[in-house]
């Protein structure tokens, strides 16, 4: 019997023009649209997954706070995890924002921070972590029902929170990733979640350790993420195919254009996704059961867990045995991996929200 605690596991609602039956191939069905992300939503709900990433890109499909309020009415019981770009929002009003989405939601609402530019703007990486902490800590003090008197290098704010609470009263959990530098010490500093995009098992231990020597220094503890691709199926040859299956009708051109396409092309998150893709074997697999076929035509989170049943159970539960606590799942298409992974996984782990 195991002695870990229950893991959080999400799934992930396309908004940005991100599901294909063929990578690289777009599906008009598959487009974001909010009928299309809705439904991922609802498979989602009724497969038993605690939570779901909305995530957000200002170039691509539908916008995620908008998204988030037409979605809250149908649920019953699935948290939303809201990508946040900060660079794009006034904190103040989206105190309010996550106020009324929260409300909404009966208290079921996370965020994704995100450090972003302002749409037209490119701010050096060391001003937007920056500005993006600052961002953090204004809306933490709102929506803890705290007044702030925030001088700041981006905001100089003196006011009293707004009027509306989350059902809390306490400000959403802050899940947040990056790699770099300044993005870590913004995570040990401001963030309830670190979340990492897939290495290998000694990479993500690693990682873990420094975030934990991170946030001691700042008196704080953190708990731990992991955003990943999983294609599973009744057997480790049936996964595999599938997996190739994914790829069989990628123009390498058309693959390089999409990630190209990506506001985050250029980050240090990114360019380990791509060394890790260049430094697998011929078949894609960087380690047992991690391919890294997906980042060719992806930016971002590039590799995916693929096997049978068991080896994807296995795979999960040794993350958990290293400190990950939250794990955010995707494939292709959403709703039938979805499907997949609620029928042959999700009833073997023990899961339930990270916060409640």
């Amino acid at each position: 019997m195991s002695t870990l605690p229950p893991c959080e596991v999400s799934w992930f609602s396309a908004l940005c023009d991100d599901d294909y039956e063929f990578l690289g191939v777009p599906d008009p069905a598959l487009k974001a649209s909010y009928a299309h992300c809705r439904d991922i939503a609802l498979a989602a709900e009724s497969g038993g997954f605690d939570n779901l990433l909305l995530p957000s890109g200002y170039n691509l499909g539908i916008e995620g706070v908008a998204f988030a309020g037409g979605l809250a009415p149908i649920l019953r019981k699935l948290k939303l995890l809201l990508a946040i770009r900060c660079g794009e929002m006034w904190p103040p009003q989206l105190a309010r924002q996550i106020a009324t989405l929260d409300q909404m939601l009966e208290g079921r609402l996370t965020l994704n921070i995100i450090s972003s530019d302002l749409p037209g703007e490119t701010l050096a990486s060391g001003p937007r972590y920056a500005r993006t902490l600052e961002a953090m800590k204004i809306l933490r003090s709102l929506l803890n029902g705290e007044s702030i008197d925030f001088q700041g290098e981006f905001y100089q704010l003196k006011l009293d929170p707004p009027r509306l609470r989350t059902v809390s009263g306490k400000c959403p959990p802050f899940y947040f990733g990056g790699l770099s530098h300044e993005a870590r010490e913004v995570a040990a500093q401001g963030a309830d979640v670190y979340l990492m995009w897939p290495d290998r098992m000694e990479v993500v231990k690693e990682t873990i350790e420094d975030l934990r020597v991170r946030a001691a220094a700042h008196g704080r503890t953190l708990r731990f993420g992991y955003r990943v691709h999983v294609v599973v199926r009744e057997t480790e040859e049936e996964a595999r195919a599938a997996a190739d299956r994914l790829l069989s009708k990628l123009d390498a051109k058309e693959g390089e254009a999409i990630r190209a396409k990506s506001l985050d092309a250029a980050s240090f998150g990114v360019r380990r996704q791509a060394e890790l893709r260049e430094a697998s074997a011929g078949d894609g697999y960087v380690e047992d059961n991690l391919w890294t076929g997906i980042g060719r035509a992806r930016s971002g989170c590039g590799a995916a867990i693929v096997g049978d049943p068991d080896q994807v159970l296995a795979k999960i539960n040794a993350y958990r045995e290293i400190g990950l606590e939250a794990f955010i799942l995707s494939g292709y298409p959403h709703i039938a991996e979805a499907d997949l992974f609620a029928r042959h996984v999700l009833p073997r782990l023990d899961h339930a929200p990270l916060f409640t």
